[in-house]
């Protein structure tokens, strides 16, 4: 299976609504690996390994996010898999 990865940046209301927690948690769902982590300027990353398909619904579902959040947009992005987490699945960075 060829793995893609997607590099999304969230923007909105997404810092301190659980926004990272629901990543973390679709994202485990669909058995991709990647981090979430908070941006200085309020916006979310989201980094993401897997099959093509299924990082595509993931996207569909960072744009939904939890029910506390706002999302106004998503600038996102295919790069090169970097398959080099420190830990396999889907990891919450601070």
């Amino acid at each position: 299976m060829l793995k893609k990865c997607l590099v999304a940046v969230i923007s909105g209301r997404v810092q301190g609504v659980g926004y990272r927690a629901f990543a973390a948690d679709v994202a485990m769902r669909a058995s991709l690996e990647g981090t979430a982590r908070n941006m200085v300027d309020g916006r979310v990353e989201v980094i993401a390994e897997g099959p093509e398909n299924q990082l595509r619904t993931f996207l569909e579902e960072l744009r939904i996010g939890p029910t506390l959040s706002r999302v106004d947009n998503i600038e996102s992005r295919w790069e090169k898999p970097i398959e080099n987490f420190t830990r396999s699945g889907f990891e919450i960075l601070h």
